[in-house]
C-alpha cells in the first residue's frame, strides 16, 4: 500500500491542477488574490455575473475553508450578527440595552454532550464546521491587515467582527422554527375566556381532533407575557431602537413549496425538482445564499444558510433535493407549582425538585460585565416566574437534543447517490421538521419526512395546550424518522408539498395537528396534473402562480348578493369580476385582500365568540380562513338557525368599509386600482439603509407565489426570496433566483442586482459545469496558502 501513495498523491495533484485550470479560449476575468493562513492548497472562487460563487478546492477540507472565507467576504455583517445574537454577546459591542436579549439567547444554547453533537452531523460534520469557522477567521484576519475593506456597518457601529469557534456553528438553536408555542398560549387564552368550544375557531386540526384542557392546568393561569423571554431569545437584532422584532409572523407563516415531477410527466424524460422556501422577506440580505462547492468527490450547487457549511437545497452530480417545513410539534410550555417558601423548587411527583441555576457573566460595552442567572427545570429553561402566584413556566424544545442545529443535518445527505443513501442520510435530521423532496438522474422521485418527533406520554397530552410540569406529561424519547410516512416513485408521477396535512388516514404517528392551509397544495396539484410534458419553464411559471383558492371560494358567497348602498354595490361589482388572481395589477385583489385580512375575519370572530375572546383571536397571526369558509358553507351549524342571514350580513357590513379603506388610498375610480399600489416589498438593511424598494409585488397568504404581508402596512414580511427549478441530470438547464442580491455588502454590485429580475418573476441559470461558469464569469478570486 505504501508504494502506491506517491502515485495516488500525484494523481490528486493532477486532478487539482485540472480542476483549477481555466477553460481554454475563455476570457479570464481578473480579480483579487488572497494569501491566507490555514489553506493547504490553492483554491478558486469564480463569481458568475449573477453573484453566485463557484468554489473549487483540492479537497473537502479546503472546500469548507474556502466556503467560510467566501461567506465572510460577501455576508460578514449578517453572519457576525447571527453569531452574536445566538450566543448572547450583543451587549459586548452594542451596550447595556441588549443584556436581556443576551440572557434570553443563552437560555436556549445547546449545553449537551459535544461528542454526540458532532457525531449527529456525520463523518464530515466536525471537519466542516471547523474548517468553515477557520475560513471565516482567515478573512477576518485579512481585514485586520486591510481595514479599508471592512464592511461599513462595523465602522458605523464602532466594533470589529468576531472570530469564530467551530462549536459556534452548532450550539446556536434559536434560528430554528418553533411555531407551536404561540398557538398553545393563544388556545389557552381562548379556553380561559370562552370555554372549551372556543378552540375550534383558532385553527383547524388534522387529523380530526378536539383539543382539551390537560388535567391539572388552569388555562387562566397562563399570563399574556409568558413568551416574552422566548420571543426575545428568537428575535432579530434591532439596531435602530424601535423595538425588538420577534419571529411570530415568521413562525406562524413558516412554509415553502416543493415538488418533484417524474420522467413520465416531463417533456425531456428527466425529472424536475423545484423548491421555493418562504423566509423573512423584509430583511437585507436574504436568509439564503447560493453557491457551488466543488472538490474531488463532492460537487454541490444550490442554497444554504449563510452561517452553515454545505448546501441544504440543491443537487450533487446524482441527486436533487429541496425542502419544505413539516410542522412537527417540537416545543411545549410547562407550568410549575413552586414551593411558596423557596421559588427555586417546583412540584414534581410527590415532592419538590430543585431548579438548576447557572450564573453567567455578560460583557457590556462601555461598562463592567453584569451577571445574570439562568434557571432550568428538567424540561428546559425557565422563561417566567409569577412570584405572587408561586408559579413558573419553562419551555421544552427539541433544540436541547444532539443534532438539532437547524438545517445542518444536510451534511449527512450531500454525498448521497440514490434514494436509499439519501434516506439513510436523513435518519439523524433533527430540526426543523422538514419534508425533503428528492429526484435523481436515474429517473426516480420521492419524499422523505424528518425531524425530532416527541413521544408524548400522559392522558390527553397532545401538545396543543400548556401542561403541568409535575411529571404527568413528559416526552419519552422521539420517534425514529423512519416511522414518518414518506413516498418513493408515487403512482401519480409527482410529489408536491406546501406544508399541508400529509399523514395518511389512520397512520399511527401523528407529528402535529396544526398545518398550513391546503390551498397552495391544491393549486400546485391542479396545475401539475393539467400540464403533461412539463418543462423547467413550467415549474418557474408555477412558482409565479398567484391564483388564490381562498378568493375563488369566498367569491361564491358574494355573487348572489346585492345592495342599494353605493359603496357596497361598487364593491360587489368589482368582486364579481375578480378572477382570484392576486396579480400586481389586479384591482380586485386590492379590495379582496384588504377585506378579508382587515375586516371580514375581525367581524366573523366577533360573531362567533364573546368580545374578549374575539379580541384575543384577531390578535393571532395568519387567520385560518378555512374555518370562515366552513362556517359560510354550513351557516346553520356554525352561525345559528339564521346563519345564512348572519353570513350575508357579515359580508355586506364589512365590504363597504374595506371599499372605503382602499378608495381612501387609491382613489374612487376602481379602474385605476392595482394590488401592487398597496402591496409592496421592502428589503430593509438592519441599520436603516441602503434599502431596496419599495417594489410592487403580487401574491397573498394563499397563493403559490406567496406573500405573508402586514395587513396594516401591506409590506411583505415573508416570501420566496430564493427559488430554484432543477433539470435533473441536465444540471446546466436549471434556474434560480435570490433577492435582492447575493451580497450583503452595500458596496458590492451584487447587493441588489437581482431585485428587478426577482420582482418580475425571472430567474438566472444555476450553472454547474466549469465551462459554463467560465463563460459567464464576473470575477476570478484566487486563494493561496500563506507563506
Amino acid at each position: 500500500m505504501a508504494t502506491r501513495r506517491p502515485a495516488i498523491r500525484a494523481l490528486l495533484v493532477a486532478l487539482v491542477v485540472l480542476l483549477l485550470a481555466p477553460v481554454p479560449g475563455v476570457q479570464a476575468a481578473t480579480g483579487p488574490r488572497y494569501a491566507v493562513a490555514g489553506l493547504h492548497r490553492p483554491a478558486e472562487l469564480l463569481v458568475d455575473k449573477w453573484g453566485v460563487p463557484h468554489i473549487y478546492a483540492a479537497d473537502t477540507s479546503d472546500l469548507f475553508f474556502a466556503q467560510g472565507f467566501n461567506i465572510a467576504r460577501d455576508r460578514l455583517f449578517q453572519i457576525d450578527t447571527w453569531r452574536r445574537r445566538g450566543l448572547g454577546t450583543l451587549s459586548e459591542v452594542l451596550g447595556p440595552s441588549y443584556v436581556e436579549q443576551d440572557r434570553a439567547a443563552r437560555l436556549f444554547l445547546y449545553r449537551g454532550d459535544m461528542d454526540a453533537e458532532w457525531a449527529s452531523y456525520g463523518p464530515e460534520g466536525r471537519l466542516a464546521a471547523t474548517r468553515f469557522a477557520e475560513g471565516i477567521n482567515s478573512y477576518v484576519d485579512w481585514l485586520g491587515r486591510n481595514p479599508s475593506a471592512l464592511p461599513p456597518e462595523f465602522a458605523k457601529l464602532g466594533y470589529q467582527p468576531a472570530r469564530w469557534r467551530p462549536q459556534d456553528v452548532v450550539r446556536i438553536r434559536t434560528h430554528a422554527i418553533g411555531e407551536n408555542l404561540m398557538w398553545e398560549v393563544a388556545r389557552a387564552k381562548l379556553f380561559c375566556l370562552a370555554g372549551p368550544d372556543a378552540s375550534r375557531y383558532l385553527r383547524s386540526l388534522h387529523p380530526d381532533h378536539e383539543a382539551a384542557v390537560p388535567a391539572g392546568l388552569d388555562p387562566c393561569s397562563v399570563p399574556d407575557d409568558v413568551l416574552k423571554v422566548y420571543d426575545l431569545a428568537t428575535a432579530a437584532v434591532n439596531f435602530t431602537g424601535s423595538g425588538f422584532q420577534t419571529k411570530d409572523i415568521a413562525d406562524a407563516t413558516s412554509g415553502s413549496n416543493a415538488w418533484a415531477i417524474g420522467p413520465d410527466r416531463t417533456a425531456s424524460g428527466r425529472p424536475i425538482l423545484a423548491n421555493d422556501p418562504h423566509r423573512g422577506a423584509d430583511a437585507l440580505p436574504s436568509g439564503r445564499y447560493v453557491a457551488q462547492l466543488s472538490a474531488p468527490g463532492l460537487n454541490l450547487a444550490g442554497a444554504g444558510e449563510p452561517w452553515n457549511p454545505g448546501i441544504a437545497i440543491g443537487h450533487n452530480e446524482n441527486i436533487a433535493f429541496g425542502l419544505t417545513n413539516l410542522p412537527i410539534d417540537q416545543t411545549d410550555l410547562y407550568v410549575y407549582e413552586l414551593d411558596p417558601n423557596d421559588h427555586t423548587r417546583y412540584r414534581h411527583g410527590a415532592g419538590w425538585e430543585r431548579m438548576t441555576t447557572v450564573t453567567e457573566s455578560i460583557p457590556v460595552r462601555g461598562g463592567t460585565p453584569v451577571t445574570r442567572d439562568l434557571s432550568f427545570t428538567r424540561h428546559g429553561p425557565v422563561v417566567k416566574v409569577d412570584e405572587a402566584a408561586h408559579r413558573a413556566f419553562a419551555v421544552r424544545t427539541a433544540w436541547t437534543q444532539p443534532g438539532a442545529s437547524a438545517y445542518l443535518g444536510s451534511l449527512n445527505y450531500q454525498r448521497a447517490t440514490n434514494f436509499g443513501e439519501f434516506t439513510a442520510g436523513m435518519r439523524n435530521w433533527g430540526t426543523p421538521g422538514s419534508n425533503l423532496a428528492y429526484a435523481d438522474v436515474r429517473g426516480n422521485i420521492g419524499y422523505v419526512p424528518a425531524g425530532l418527533t416527541p413521544r408524548r406520554t400522559g392522558a390527553g397530552y397532545d401538545g396543543l395546550l400548556p401542561v403541568p410540569g409535575d411529571g404527568r406529561y413528559d416526552w419519552n424519547g422521539f420517534h425514529a424518522n423512519s416511522e414518518l410516512p414518506g413516498q418513493y416513485n408515487p403512482a401519480s408521477g409527482f410529489f408536491a408539498s406546501a406544508n399541508d396535512f400529509n399523514i395518511p388516514p389512520g397512520y399511527p404517528v401523528v407529528s402535529n395537528y396544526e398545518w398550513q392551509l391546503p390551498y397552495r397544495k391544491q393549486r400546485i396539484d391542479e396545475l401539475i396534473e393539467s400540464h403533461p410534458g412539463a418543462t423547467v419553464a413550467d415549474s418557474l411559471a408555477l412558482q409565479k402562480d398567484e391564483k388564490s383558492l381562498v378568493a375563488t371560494q369566498f367569491l361564491e358567497f358574494v355573487r348572489g348578493l346585492s345592495s342599494t348602498d353605493p359603496d357596497t354595490a361598487k364593491a360587489l361589482e368589482l368582486l364579481r369580476g375578480y378572477d382570484g388572481v392576486a396579480s400586481v395589477d389586479s384591482p380586485g385583489a386590492a379590495l379582496f385582500e384588504t377585506w378579508i385580512m382587515k375586516y371580514l375575519h375581525y367581524a366573523w370572530a366577533h360573531a362567533v365568540l364573546p368580545q374578549a375572546a374575539a379580541d384575543a383571536l384577531v390578535r393571532t397571526i395568519n387567520p385560518d380562513f378555512s374555518l370562515v369558509i366552513a362556517s359560510f358553507t354550513d351557516p346553520t351549524g356554525w352561525l345559528g338557525p339564521d346563519g345564512a342571514a348572519v353570513r350575508d350580513k357579515l359580508i355586506l357590513d364589512t365590504l363597504p368599509v374595506a371599499f372605503r379603506d382602499v378608495a381612501g388610498k387609491l382613489g374612487t375610480d376602481t379602474s385605476t386600482w392595482h394590488w401592487g399600489s398597496l402591496h409592496h416589498q421592502d428589503f430593509v438593511h438592519p441599520l436603516g439603509g441602503p434599502n431596496v424598494g419599495p417594489t410592487p409585488v403580487g401574491g397573498s397568504y394563499h397563493t403559490i407565489h406567496p406573500s405573508f404581508f402586514h395587513p396594516l402596512t401591506y409590506q411583505q414580511i415573508i416570501g420566496a426570496t430564493f427559488k430554484m427549478a432543477l433539470d435533473v441530470g441536465n444540471w446546466n438547464g436549471s434556474a434560480a433566483i435570490n433577492a435582492p442580491g447575493q451580497s450583503g455588502d452595500p458596496r458590492s454590485p451584487h447587493y441588489s442586482d437581482l431585485n428587478t429580475l426577482w420582482a418580475s418573476g425571472g430567474s438566472f441559470p444555476l450553472l454547474y459545469s466549469r465551462s459554463e461558469v467560465e463563460r459567464n464569469l464576473d470575477v476570478r478570486i484566487r486563494l493561496v496558502p500563506a507563506g
